[in-house]
């Protein structure tokens, strides 16, 4: 992570989250809107300006908390390793995807309210213990 550019995104989740195994491990992707607003003084309200789509990549563990507590809507804070890559679309049309793979991802508790449940870690099973016939 030496010399990557970070970002923390603050938006709301624009699709469903789509989990995968991508070789033995879970991995999580949805797409992240940020509409920014501002405040005209001149006229006295507010307005949004355009807004930006971001694509998010979680893994692991991660990426199954994202799939059982995300939902299209969600006001969210993911913060993360940003790469941007472009593609021709079906159009023809040469275009940027700014792909972020996160390291953290949160409700924004300024939107609204969560509620926080710790996952079950798996259980390890232990060999029983054998013991040796008495004498």
């Amino acid at each position: 992570m030496y010399n990557e550019t970070t970002v923390t995104l603050q938006g709301r989740v624009g699709n469903d989250v789509v989990l995968r195994d991508a070789g033995g491990a879970p991995v999580a992707n949805f797409r992240v809107a940020c509409t920014p607003r501002r405040f005209d003084r001149k006229n006295n309200e507010w307005s949004d300006g355009p807004t930006q789509w971001y694509s998010v990549t979680a893994w692991r563990w991660l990426a199954e908390n994202c799939a059982m507590s995300l939902h299209r809507g969600d006001a969210v804070v993911v913060h993360g390793r940003v790469d941007m890559r472009t593609y021709v679309n079906k159009a023809g049309v040469e275009t940027l995807d700014v792909q972020v793979e996160a390291v953290t991802i949160g409700h924004d508790l300024s939107r609204g309210t969560s509620t926080f449940h710790r996952p079950q870690a798996p259980v390890e099973l232990k060999p029983a213990r054998v013991e040796a016939p008495a004498a």
